[in-house]
């Protein structure tokens, strides 16, 4: 029962340091796994060669992630980090290399077509909050009514990723979207409540937002996600000064933000190509 001993004890050490409920559950079940791989050997005597070896037999052979790769890596890290070992360098727990990928982004029209292709005014209103504000899934999930500042016209986030509040800007036709939307429900503490729970399901957001793509026709590849990074290129497009987005989605770094620098169209437009300095004929010279 020692493994499961020291998934527990790992597992209380995440919580007392107030990890997220997804990273616990990411990391304790990425240790387990690699437990499961050194199931003969203690923890305690792994080496940096051990964690190379899994690296090429378990993640490599297998066809898995890079990402995936990673979260193993960081939960190797965090535990060593914590529960120390003489055989293993945790500087020296290599990365796979990041690869650089651009996300999709929809365009005004395409946010348009997925918006008005929803019936359901509170489907209706959760899926423009998030587009209106760039908000993650799990953000606007937690979201109670005292959140909700109409008077200053600003969405309270709080304790979003990395335990940061922040303050959204509210549209204007996005609060009208949830005044109908109350009128109808009702919602008692969280602002969008579930069928017979207070709390709306991430999965079932999920579903609604699959089903509007569909009935817009929205080919591109997609997640809820996409509005948020729809939104911010949006601003870019738009304007808004990068840092101002950065304050706005909540990332720790402008680097994070300035991914949307390749991914907005309006300097691209700028740029004429030299061929529409060419004389093409419509017709093959003969």
């Amino acid at each position: 029962m020692k493994e499961v001993n020291e998934l527990v004890v790992f597992d209380q050490f995440m919580h007392q340091k107030r990890y997220s409920q997804n990273t616990i559950k990411t990391y304790t079940e990425a240790l387990k796994i690699f437990r499961e791989f050194y199931a003969t050997k203690e923890l305690s005597e792994i080496t940096n060669a051990d964690i190379e070896r899994f690296n090429f037999e378990y993640i490599i052979r297998n066809g898995y992630s890079s990402s995936y790769q990673n979260q193993i890596i960081n939960a190797l890290k965090l535990y060593y980090s914590r529960f120390h070992s003489l055989n293993i360098d945790i500087t020296g727990i290599e990365r796979p290399k990041k690869g650089y990928k651009l996300p999709n982004v929809f365009s005004l029209q395409e946010v348009e077509r997925l918006l008005n292709s929803i019936l359901n005014i509170k489907h209706k209103a959760m899926i423009a909050l998030i587009y209106s504000s760039g908000m993650r899934c799990g953000e606007l999930i937690n979201l109670k009514i005292k959140n909700i500042d109409s008077q200053r016209m600003v969405v309270f986030i709080q304790g979003a990723k990395g335990k940061k509040d922040r303050y959204v800007p509210l549209s204007e036709t996005a609060l009208v979207l949830m005044r109908e939307y109350y009128r109808e429900f009702r919602p008692k503490e969280y602002l969008f409540n579930g069928d017979g729970s207070l709390q709306y399901s991430p999965t079932s957001l999920r579903k609604v937002f699959h089903k509007a793509r569909k009935k817009a026709g929205i080919t591109k590849q997609s997640t809820l996600h996409t509005l948020r990074h729809s939104y911010a290129t949006h601003l870019l497009e738009g304007g808004i000064n990068l840092r101002y987005i950065q304050e706005i989605l909540g990332h720790n770094s402008p680097k994070t933000t300035q991914i949307y620098t390749h991914v907005s169209s309006e300097e691209s437009r700028k740029v004429v190509s030299p061929l529409e300095k060419i004389n093409i004929h419509k017709k093959p010279i003969q």
